[in-house]
Order: C-alpha cells, then sequence, then structure tokens
C-alpha cells in the first residue's frame, strides 16, 4: 500500500486529533514521494470567523522509506473558530502544486481540511452521553382514563378506542387539523416508569408537553402551561422526582422559533383572554411577529400560517423566554427538567441559543442542551450564516442525523465502509465532549417507523395516504425488519453518544410517515422479542463503561460486514454485525482464553490471542 502523503485522522501526520481546544499546538507531518520533488512546502490556514489566512512554512526533516518528510504546525486561536487548511507544495523547478483532501491540484481547487477549534472552559455533563433515552410523543405513548376535551384549547376530538387508526385525511379545506387525541399523560409516563427503567432509560424525552390545540403542539399556545390533557404543572414535578429516584432524567422540547396562531401571544382565534397580536397592534407580543402587513400577513415557519415565526432578537422576547428571573427556562428546570431539546435549532440565532446556555448553567449547573440539526453540526451554514452550536458556548450536543442515515443505509444493503466514513467525518470535525453527547437514533417523530423502513424494503411506499394509513407488513416483511432492527440496535447502543429509542420501536410498532409513525403503543400486544433484545442492550449500556465513554477503534468494514471496539480502562467490548444475507468471518485479537456474546452467552475459543466468529445473515454480537 503506498504511503500517503496526509492523513489528518493518522497521529503520525497531524496531532492532536480531530477538535481541539483554543490555544491547542497543533502539528502536522507530510510525506510525499521523493520522487516527486518537492523542496518545500507551506501549510495554508484560513480561520473562517476572523477572516484570517496564515501561511506557516513546514520544515525539511530527511527522508523515511522513499518520501520526504516535512513538518511543522501552529498554536489555533484563543477563541472558537473554524479552520480551514491545506498545502502547497513547490518542487525544485519552481512549480507549485497544491494539496487538499481531493489530492494534488492547482491553485483555487483543493478541498480543504477542516479543524474545529472550541472553547473547553466550560464543562458538557456527561450523563447524557452514557446513558439511554427513549423519545416519548406524548399523546400516544399511555393513558389512565379517556379525557373529556370539553373546555381545552382548540376543537379537540378525543378516541374512545385507544387502539383506533389515528385522524389522516384533510377537512373541508384541506388542510390536516392533527385534532384528534388518544389522551397520552403525565400519569401515564409515571405509570410505565418500571417499564421505561427495565430498558435501562436514563433520560426520557419528551416532544413538547405545552398548552396547544394540535396533537403534536409544535404550535405552542401557552408556554407556561402543561397541556390540561396531559396533566397539571403539578404532575410534571411529581414525574421528574419519580423519574429522578430512578436515576431517570428528563428532557423537554423548547420550541422557541415560532409560537401557535392560537396562542395567548398571537392569539388569532380569540381563544384566551389576553391581547394578542394579531388583535391589536397595541397588544404586548406584537413586537416579537413580523407582520407586512398586520395583520394578515406575517412570517411563519416554512409558510405554515398556524405557526407565527418569532422575532428571537427582541429582547422582551428573550426575557419572556431565558433571562427573566421567572423566564421560561428557568421555570421548567426549577420543576424538575434536566435538560432543553432546542427545535429547529438552525433557525434560532447563535446569541440566543448562547444565551439559553449560560442561564442553564445558573439555574441548574448539571442541565444539558440539546440542538436539533440534521446535518454535521460542525460547519452547518443556515441562512447564509455559518453556525457554532459545538463551538463551546452553545449546545452540548446535537441530534445525531448522519448517524440513523449511514446507519439506514448500511442496514438497508449499504457499504460498511460508507458508515465508517460517515462517522469518521463526524467524529473528527466534533469536539470529543460533544460527539459523546450526540443523541443517536434510528427512529424519530418525523421519520416514518425504522421497523417499516427496514422490513419493506426495497419496496415502494404505497402511493395513497389511505393505503399508507392501514398498510401492515406481511409475516415476511415483518420478521426480515425485526431481524435488522435487531441487529442496529447493537450498533445505536455500542457507539459514543446516547443511544434513543423512539416510544414503541422496541415493541414492533410500524406505520409509514406522520402521523402513521404516532400510532398509540401497543400495550399487552408487544413484541416480546424485540422488548428483551432492547432491554438486555439497555443493561449492558448501564453496565459496562467502555460502552458509555470508552474510546472507538474500527476493527472490520467491508461489504456488509461491521465490526467496532469499545475499550475503557482495561475493559474492552466490539461489536460486530452482518447486514448481508451471506455469513461473514471475522477476526479480532483477544487477550483472554474466551470471548462470550453478552445477547446469547454463545462463547468463542481464543487461539493464539486471536478470536474468530462466523456471524450469520442479519445478526449480531457484543463480545465481552
Amino acid at each position: 500500500m503506498d504511503t500517503p502523503v496526509f492523513s489528518s485522522r493518522d497521529g503520525r501526520y497531524k496531532s492532536p486529533y480531530g477538535a481541539v481546544p483554543c490555544g491547542t499546538a497543533v502539528t502536522v507531518t507530510l510525506r510525499p514521494q521523493t520522487a516527486e520533488g518537492f523542496a518545500a512546502c507551506t501549510l495554508v490556514v484560513y480561520g473562517e470567523f476572523a477572516d484570517c489566512r496564515r501561511e506557516i512554512p513546514l520544515t525539511p526533516a530527511g527522508t523515511e522509506d522513499g518520501c520526504r518528510l516535512f513538518t511543522g504546525g501552529y498554536r489555533v486561536p484563543d477563541q472558537p473558530e473554524l479552520i480551514w487548511y491545506c498545502f502547497r507544495f513547490v518542487r525544485d523547478g519552481g512549480q507549485v502544486v497544491w494539496l487538499g483532501k481531493n489530492g494534488y491540484c492547482g491553485e483555487g481547487q483543493s478541498v480543504c481540511w477542516q479543524q474545529t477549534v472550541y472553547d473547553d472552559s466550560l464543562p458538557t455533563p456527561d450523563w447524557f452521553g452514557r446513558g439511554v433515552t427513549y423519545q416519548i410523543f406524548p399523546d400516544r405513548f399511555n393513558r389512565t382514563f379517556v379525557p373529556n376535551p370539553d373546555g381545552m384549547l382548540g376543537d379537540r376530538v378525543v378516541h374512545q378506542n385507544w387502539d383506533e387508526l389515528m385522524d389522516y385525511l384533510p377537512d373541508e379545506s384541506g388542510e390536516i387539523r392533527n385534532r384528534d387525541f388518544f389522551g397520552g399523560s403525565l400519569r401515564g409516563v409515571e405509570e410505565k416508569l418500571d417499564y421505561l427503567q427495565s430498558l435501562g432509560v436514563t433520560t426520557i424525552y419528551f416532544n413538547p408537553i405545552f398548552e396547544a390545540d394540535c396533537n403534536h403542539r409544535y404550535n405552542t399556545g401557552d408556554y407556561e402551561k402543561v397541556d390540561p390533557m396531559l396533566g397539571t404543572e403539578e404532575d410534571l414535578r411529581r414525574l421528574c422526582e419519580k423519574a429522578r429516584q430512578r436515576g431517570i432524567h428528563i428532557m423537554l422540547d423548547g420550541v422557541f422559533n415560532h409560537t401557535g396562531s392560537n396562542s395567548r401571544y398571537f392569539n388569532a382565534l380569540g381563544s384566551y383572554p389576553s391581547l394578542g397580536a394579531a388583535q391589536s397592534q397595541d397588544s404586548p407580543y406584537y413586537g416579537w411577529y413580523n407582520f407586512y402587513p398586520w395583520p394578515d400577513r406575517y412570517d411563519s415557519w416554512w409558510g405554515i400560517h398556524t405557526l407565527p415565526a418569532v422575532n428571537e432578537s427582541r429582547p422582551d422576547y428573550i426575557d419572556y423566554i431565558i433571562e427573566g428571573e421567572n423566564s421560561i427556562i428557568r421555570r421548567w428546570l426549577r420543576a424538575g427538567a434536566d435538560a432543553w431539546r432546542l427545535d429547529v435549532a438552525d433557525e434560532l440565532p447563535d446569541e440566543f441559543i448562547q444565551r439559553i446556555r449560560r442561564v442553564m448553567m445558573k439555574e441548574k449547573p448539571d442541565s444539558f442542551l440539546l440542538g436539533e440539526v440534521w446535518e454535521d453540526g460542525s460547519n452547518k451554514i443556515a441562512y447564509s450564516r455559518r453556525r457554532k452550536y459545538l463551538l463551546g458556548r452553545e449546545t452540548h450536543g446535537l441530534m445525531n442525523y448522519p448517524f440513523r442515515i449511514g446507519a439506514m443505509d448500511y442496514l438497508r444493503g449499504g457499504d460498511a465502509r460508507n458508515f465508517v466514513e460517515a462517522m469518521e467525518t463526524i467524529r473528527e470535525n466534533y469536539p470529543r465532549p460533544a460527539f459523546y453527547s450526540c443523541m443517536n437514533m434510528l427512529g424519530t417523530h418525523d421519520n416514518p417507523r425504522i421497523l417499516t423502513l427496514l422490513g419493506t424494503f426495497p419496496k415502494e411506499a404505497p402511493p395513497t395516504r389511505t393505503e399508507r394509513a392501514h398498510y401492515r407488513m406481511t409475516p415476511e416483511e415483518y420478521h426480515r425488519g425485526c431481524r435488522l432492527l435487531q441487529t442496529g440496535a447493537i450498533l445505536l447502543y455500542a457507539f459514543p453518544g446516547s443511544p434513543t429509542v423512539y416510544y414503541g420501536d422496541e415493541a414492533g410498532m410500524e406505520g409509514y410517515e406522520d402521523p402513521f409513525n404516532r400510532g398509540t403503543f401497543p400495550w399487552g400486544r408487544e413484541d416480546r422479542m424485540l422488548q428483551r433484545r432492547f432491554a438486555l442492550l439497555g443493561s449492558l449500556r448501564r453496565n459496562r463503561q467502555s460502552l458509555q465513554q470508552g474510546e472507538l477503534r474500527w476493527l472490520y468494514a467491508q461489504g456488509h460486514g461491521l465490526a467496532f471496539a469499545r475499550e475503557l480502562n482495561g475493559e474492552l467490548t466490539i461489536a460486530a454485525t452482518n447486514a448481508g444475507d451471506e455469513p461473514v468471518f471475522m477476526t479480532f485479537d483477544w487477550s483472554g482464553d474466551l470471548a462470550t456474546d453478552a445477547l446469547t452467552g454463545q462463547q468463542f475459543f481464543s487461539v493464539q490471542g486471536k478470536v474468530t466468529i462466523c456471524l450469520p445473515p442479519l445478526d449480531g454480537v457484543l463480545l465481552v
């Protein structure tokens, strides 16, 4: 194999690895072939936020194995920065050649490497990344009785039968209203805390719980009030306390980019006694929204008129949500919440997010801030601005959609090497605390059920909403989906970051897109085999330090076979999976006499310090 000229992921070429704290000294070594005839090499560094370019000559350092060495380095800035770098070579004859991620090229053609520089002075609580997260769509998890919607906000309909199909057809105006409720509640969650504990859950992430007239509650009506169908503030306080006694944290969903049009702040329908922005320009909330002209036209989230966008730079809005003594952020932390997830974080200003983090640290130093970002959050551009989520002053972690995308591709027949490359990009670009604080998931409320996606692939989804609403997998599809889900769950629970389970995925729930992915939990009809697998994985995650915080080392990535190690303080765990339809053989170094699959108890003998396993199709192991 040819020696690479430079590798940003190899300590022989760049040190330290990946993102670095402010002020860190970074060294690089390049190894071009002697035959290239390079006489000089310069490291070219560009700091994007400071708009500063530096050129650093590298020192010739002799030859090695037919390569000429150039070495040197620089000290990164004392402030958070996003650095882009490449190299310029000059041959003995004066010819200039540039080197970037895309190889040798001409001036202006190189694709630069990324160097993330972050502020490490603000600690990241490690409890989130260590544990298991369970996402609950509150209306559909568990109810203790059938609620009466009379007097509640909006024109609500309550299903009497828990197992009914949710409404999915548009009304007479062509709009899907999401006004049908099933009556899941906070007391219903409290009733199932023992169940969640049995899954190894350490964090419950709630989709919005504040008063709103839609079942998803992303159109907030009143930030100060728990939706009465879910219960009361006292119910929330009691749930937080009961959860805390079991070692379970509570994460709330903060929807601060927009409100509902039917809210105490906008009050388009006059549902609230307060004077809303849609009713009068004298409303205390008028300045929160951008009208052109008032009252009929206004900024809204993605043009949805029921979700008027908020001007987050307004001092009175900032005071109400963040800074005030009784702000929304403070109020619900005091009620017992331990974390906030920021909905559509890329539509919130950097300063707004920074303020939230500062207030959270003051109010509850061990609280955790998570952002919803669908891409690589280290270099995301939103609304023509490079964002700063992970530079140490905003979010502690992000929703790891790249993990979901990569895992889905792998589980549905993709090459394991693509998953490795996607995850290595994230690991290299993210600060280590942020990488270990990602919310990793296979299923969410924004995607079709993972079981459906795995079991029906490559078949196209039925063309009509009615067909998708009533579709249930064939026994063959369901069986294949379950096997692949169990395989994917090994990746999910063994990978750095918090493995996150969307309610019911562990019970065999299926369904296409919203609202079919938001059915009611099938209590009494769960897939017990899936449940047992998730419970076992949760127990292993809770009891093995290597799975919580261990270093990541790739061992095998070829075709449908994938394996990696997690190791901490001498404790080693190897995750190995086969997402294909043929057996895969793998061999690993192993210091003991026996390796045991923690999932099945199967043992493998070590021969001359190596263990060889044969993974059946659609299967995996966790070797301990």
